[in-house]
């Protein structure tokens, strides 16, 4: 009989079935394992007498009533307690082996509703096939081994603890925790031939545009020609890194149930926080603090969580607004977890306009969020005290609460600091339950020494987190970059702790989300092109690149390591390309040097029997300091090959002296730190250079795309603080352009960095180059407009042709990438307006500079870019701060409307014939002004609201400009009264 509700099996997934008194059959009268009887009788045939669950044998006699091994046994399968003891006796069959360690289901609740006859017997047969196989092989080995089988019948006995430990995980172990699903190839199929007629197009285009030049405006023509030959190449190095875009999906639940078992410690693999932030006045402390709270209430194991924030300006403010936060965090991390709310930055919690009773069912929700917010409230108080007692220094310097004066008064000469906050051993909820860690940490700074800005600061965090917790991941942000999805930590780690996946993975990269944008995104401040189009792009070649925050890294790649799949493969740092015999002399070099530090690490790894000393002493000798550091704690755990904690050779009341060691400012010098080790040196951008060169090594990275964005930062929505962070970012790529980690030669004969990959990272160090051709092709219309000559001869049949099929392709290949990536057309407009905007101010700038710093030691210091916005929506928006990178296009602006005045006035003066070639370089000429037109829009003031003058004056200007043309005519081939004469002769007057 089947009843309706009775368990299923765990094996076949069908109901199980009453017993002749109508109690349902279980196999175990210890633990009631549900199994039913036909598997149950399988696995006596296959000689497994034990409880799959529990490991109890099952009760058996023999069929003559007596207890003898070499008879055969007769198993009994007991219903459950509540019954009689009435049960079918089973014969077991005569070859009776050992306990296999074989897959068993254990379907949950839910899913137990929804297995069917067919799912329960295709499941059935799949393992009946398994079984089958592992019986045979078993069989083979019995008889190989020649084992009696009465020794085999008394050596069955209970499982051991890991062979039931291998029938509970490989169920869990088979399921697939992250899945890649290319692009369907009815989207990429016609986008990729678009592309390769686009090529083809642009061939025929350039040879009609150089075989048929204006000798009337020859230097027009040049200028033109070669500013499209540019624009062409930059296209082909941005277009080709997308030819195979990917989607990746994670399951999560998955995950936890490979790694986190019910009634065992989690399994999950520990990771580092990194939070840096240097001056609070510009990155005011509730923003940094609403980052440090997200990330202390995010879903995972507490003693996996460590959260570093690196204060870079040794700021009393940081420093006391960490320790409000420390406190507030006992209440808000509890409340986070009981009512699983989402994002965990309680500033944007409580500043969500939705119903936050959704999906809540619990009564006390509304009491406890409402207690909540009037607590944070509170907390927001105290911290806003704090930074407005902070707006003025006092002359003696800040004093701490006993009257000690800060250490970190001179923000240019003060010694290492750390503190640590909660933690295992510091305070605890309020519910009595463990926190993260939270450690405070302010490097030393003398005078003298070079500090390296950002890149470091998180070198200073590497070090400092692996003496005193050495997790084997870390996950760096911006001080304005908050956790809004609490499971993005498990995300991450369903690509690196897959054994298959997570092999060869230096990182995982999240796409960057934004708050407080304006609604059309007028700056194109969300990169959304970028983030949503040339990064999974990037991922179906080697990987995305590595963007400066909302990054998991893996220790072991910014150790310098190489790949374990590339252990033996030599690595290229050459910066150029020498001759066959410097390159032999070079690899030799380099392979005895890897040879000789891959002997040393073995060797370390054999000592671990050695004393403190004896270790210490052998570091030393084997070099190890060099490439490290002195410190032989940060050393022994960064040759620990998965991380997992701090080495047992250290001494726990040692690991905080040891910690100020690893941030004292001359800790990296003679050392490989910054140059192969950790974040590189040697550019404002080091994200890009730090990712460029663990790809080089042979790694590759991973673009995770959760449905609800993993992070959330603020951006620069006001024109000019935009485009000095422009400015930053093509000032860093010029400084990569001209250093020795150029992607043109930079590890070009290593062979680990894909071609298109290669293509991807010149087109991120060539692109603020553009911006010459682009501001020379930008300035030809209204030239031509003002000259009357125009970059293009009259167009025949075939150019008319070429010209609409450039044109078609351009917006078919548009239309085509939108279709596969999801992207609007606006963001892909706003992305082309801050093209032109971009590359005709911060890029130039930034281009001189960079040749500036180079030829003449002209360095730039740039001023952090301000986080807090107008009390009013979008007020820092509307905000102009004149600086000298709004002059270029303004300038562009101007030339190009007065060109379209003289045109028209132009051409009001010649007559009907004037207007055709007008055409042509009028639609130019609006080409550019609407591109700048978001520049424009900025320098007028409020949204919708241009101020009359402006308009009033604008025409007046327009109007006067346009008779003073009409009547000098400047351009108009000036005839004396001569030659009128002599060409009137023969003409009767």
């Amino acid at each position: 009989m089947m009843p309706s509700g009775a368990p299923l099996c765990n094996i076949c997934g069908e109901q199980l079935e009453l017993g002749e008194n109508g109690e349902m059959i279980v196999a175990c009268h210890e633990c009631n394992y549900p199994i039913c009887k036909e598997c149950f009788e399988h696995e006596i045939n296959e000689g497994h007498k034990v409880c799959l669950k529990c490991g109890t044998p099952y009760e058996g006699k023999s069929k003559d009533g007596d207890d003898d091994s070499d008879a055969d046994d007769g198993i009994k399968v007991h219903e459950t307690p509540s019954t009689s003891t009435l049960a079918s006796q089973i014969h077991n069959s005569e070859d009776v082996g050992g306990l296999h360690a074989r897959h068993v289901s254990t379907v949950s609740t839910a899913d137990n509703e929804q297995v069917n006859e067919e799912s329960g017997n295709s499941t059935w047969k799949k393992r009946m096939k398994s079984w089958k196989g592992k019986g045979k092989d078993k069989k083979n080995k019995n008889k190989k081994d020649a084992v009696p089988k009465a020794k085999a019948d008394n050596e069955a006995s209970a499982p051991s603890e890991q062979q039931m430990e291998e029938i509970r995980s490989p169920e869990a172990a088979a399921l697939p925790l992250s899945v890649v699903v290319p692009i369907v190839k009815s989207k990429l199929a016609p986008y990729r031939t678009v592309i390769i007629v686009r090529l083809i197009i642009l061939g025929l285009f350039f040879h009609y545009r150089v075989t048929n030049p204006v000798e009337s405006a020859f230097p027009l023509w040049l200028t033109s020609i070669i500013c499209e030959i540019w624009f062409a190449f930059s296209w082909v190095l941005d277009q080709f890194p997308k030819w195979s875009p990917v989607n990746r999906y994670t399951y999560i639940e998955n995950l936890s149930a490979r790694f986190e078992r019910e009634g065992e410690p989690s399994g999950l693999a520990s990771v580092d926080f990194f939070v840096s932030t240097v001056d609070p006045l510009k990155e005011p402390p509730l923003i940094t603090a609403n980052t440090v709270l997200s990330i202390l209430a995010v879903d995972y194991p507490v003693d996996k969580v460590s959260c570093y924030v690196s204060d870079d300006g040794a700021a009393m403010l940081t420093f006391e607004s960490l320790v409000e936060t420390a406190e507030f965090a006992r209440q808000w991390v509890p409340f986070c977890k009981k009512f699983s709310i989402e994002p965990r930055a309680p500033e944007f919690y409580f500043s969500q306009k939705i119903d936050y009773l959704k999906d809540k069912v619990q009564p006390s929700f509304v009491k406890e969020r409402r207690a909540m917010k009037r607590e944070y409230e509170e907390y927001k108080v105290r911290v806003n005290a704090m930074v407005a007692k902070a707006q003025k220094t006092p002359e003696e310097g800040w004093s701490m609460q006993d009257g000690t004066p800060w250490p970190g008064n001179n923000s240019r000469d003060h010694p290492g600091m750390i503190q640590v906050f909660l933690g295992h051993t510091g305070a605890r909820d309020i519910e009595g339950n463990e926190l993260p860690r939270l450690v405070y940490v302010s490097r030393e700074k003398r005078p003298g020494y070079q500090h390296h800005k950002k890149a470091g600061a998180e070198n200073a965090l590497v070090r400092v987190s692996a003496v005193l917790t050495n997790a084997p991941f870390i996950l760096n942000l911006d001080c304005d970059h908050y956790v809004n999805n609490s499971k993005a930590v498990r995300e991450a780690m369903c690509f690196l702790m897959d054994p298959e996946v997570g092999r060869d993975v230096c990182y995982v990269q999240f796409p960057q989300r934004f708050d407080g944008i304006d609604r059309s995104d007028r700056y194109a401040n969300r990169n959304t092109v970028f983030f949503d189009v040339n990064m999974r792009g990037l991922d179906g070649i080697q990987g995305p690149m590595y963007v400066g925050t909302g990054c998991v890294f893996n220790r072991q790649a910014l150790y310098g390591y190489s790949p374990p799949s590339m252990l033996n493969l030599p690595i290229s740092s050459c910066c150029c390309c020498p001759s066959k015999s410097t390159k032999d002399v070079s690899r030799i070099s380099r392979d005895a040097k890897r040879a000789e530090l891959e002997a040393a690490i073995y060797n370390l790894r054999e000592t671990d029997h050695y004393d403190e000393n004896e270790r210490s002493t052998l570091i030393s000798q084997m070099s190890f300091e060099k490439t490290f550091g002195l410190s032989t704690v940060f050393i022994e755990s960064a040759l620990m090959e998965n991380g997992g904690g701090v080495p047992e050779s250290a001494d726990p009341s040692m690991l905080i002296k040891e910690a100020i060691h690893v941030i004292s400012c001359g800790y990296e010098e003679k050392t490989e730190w910054g140059k192969e080790i950790g974040w590189i040196y040697g550019s404002v951008t080091e994200d890009i250079l730090t990712g460029f060169k663990m790809q080089c090594r042979g790694w590759r990275s991973i673009y995770c795309m959760p449905l609800r964005p993993a992070f959330k930062g603020s951006a620069p929505i006001n024109l000019s603080d935009r485009l000095h962070q422009v400015l930053r970012w093509a000032l860093g790529s010029v400084e990569i352009f001209l250093s020795r980690h150029c992607p043109l030669w930079y590890a070009i004969g290593g062979g680990r960095l894909k071609w298109l990959q290669r293509l991807a990272y010149v087109n991120t160090i060539v692109y603020p180059f553009t911006s010459l051709p682009l501001v020379a092709y930008c300035t030809l219309p209204a030239i031509c407009l003002l000259t009357g000559k125009f970059i293009i001869p009259t167009l025949s049949n075939l150019a008319s042709v070429l010209f609409l099929g450039l044109f078609l392709s351009i917006i078919v290949t548009s239309v085509l990438e939108l279709r596969w990536s999801g992207v609007c057309i606006e963001d892909l407009w706003r992305n082309e307006q801050f093209w032109v905007i971009g590359g005709s101010s911060a890029h130039l700038f930034a281009v001189f500079q960079g040749f500036l710093k180079m030829l003449a030691g002209v360095d730039t210091n740039f001023t952090v870019t301000a986080k807090a916005a107008e009390d009013t929506e979008f007020g820092e928006l509307y905000l102009i701060k004149w600086t000298t990178l709004l002059i270029p296009p303004t300038t562009l602006i101007i030339i190009n409307m007065v060109g379209v005045v003289a045109g028209f006035s132009d051409a009001l003066n010649g007559g009907y014939e004037s207007w055709g070639p007008l055409f042509g370089k009028v639609f130019f000429a609006f080409w550019v002004i609407f591109h700048l037109y978001p520049f424009l829009k900025g320098l007028m003031g409020r949204q919708n609201r241009t101020p009359t003058i402006v308009i009033l004056w604008s025409v007046l200007l327009a109007s006067v400009f346009s008779i003073i043309w009409v009547k000098i005519d400047p351009f108009v081939k000036k005839v004396d009264s001569d030659t009128i004469a002599e060409t009137c002769v023969a003409i009767d007057c």
